[in-house]
């Protein structure tokens, strides 16, 4: 099913289900944030507060999916809410950067946390699950932004796959460089995601057309295969 063939009831349908995903996001990473944040701050880790902070750039994210979707025309606002998710990845970004140089210039050491490692499962457990959720309402859809907050979501898995191997090497063999390090390729992925948001480049050209283009081009292509799987109706 592509965009062009949507009935309505059906564009209400997965717009509703956007909400609710966007919204579960949000309650999540809230939680995984607080924990993550004071767990680094306990154990010194800048690994673990960057994750933390990554938990709100996603809670953001959801927002802006949130608020994108409770607009009776969301395709209107498909381009500022792409552009917003990219400037809340280049913030994180840059927030990890400068704190992991300083750990790493600096005679601090972090110092091993199992409540980090049990948060980091956690995510490798339900993000997979959001990530999924997402995308195969996003393609169906053809929304650019629900498919960059997938992304988001993603990042999040990779992250917490990062975050567990820096956190385990510096309980069992106290490599404590490894936190910063872990830190570094979550702020290097964040900017190639952050970049790829405020291009568009999730699922742009599928993008179901706004009220202003909708009768020169009634039905777009989706030349980058976003919709591959979205060849029948989802329940």
């Amino acid at each position: 099913m592509t965009t062009s063939t949507l009935t309505p009831q059906r564009r209400a349908l997965l717009s509703r289900r956007s909400l609710w995903l966007a919204y579960a996001t949000a309650g999540y990473n809230l939680l995984e944030g607080l924990v993550a944040i004071a767990a680094g701050a306990a154990a010194s880790s800048t690994a673990l507060i960057g994750f933390g902070l990554d938990s709100f750039v996603e809670v953001s994210s959801a927002a802006v999916v949130i608020w994108q979707f409770r607009s009776r025309v969301p395709e209107e606002r498909e381009r500022l809410a792409l552009r917003l998710i990219g400037v809340s990845f280049f913030a994180l970004a840059a927030w990890i950067t400068v704190d992991a140089g300083r750990s790493l210039l600096s005679d601090g050491d972090a110092s091993p946390s199992p409540v980090g490692i049990g948060i980091a499962v956690a995510s490798l457990i339900v993000m997979p699950l959001l990530v999924r959720a997402k995308r195969r309402t996003g393609r169906e859809l053809g929304s650019a932004t629900v498919m960059a907050d997938s992304t988001q979501t993603a990042l999040c898995t990779y992250l917490s796959a990062v975050l567990l191997v820096g956190l385990l090497l510096n309980a069992g063999l106290g490599w404590s460089w490894a936190d910063p390090i872990a830190a570094l390729i979550i702020a290097a992925v964040a900017v190639r995601e952050g970049i790829a948001a405020w291009r568009g480049d999730q699922c742009d050209d599928c993008a179901p057309p706004t009220r202003a283009t909708a009768t020169a081009d009634p039905a777009p292509s989706c030349t980058d295969g976003c919709q591959s799987d979205a060849a029948a109706p989802q329940p």
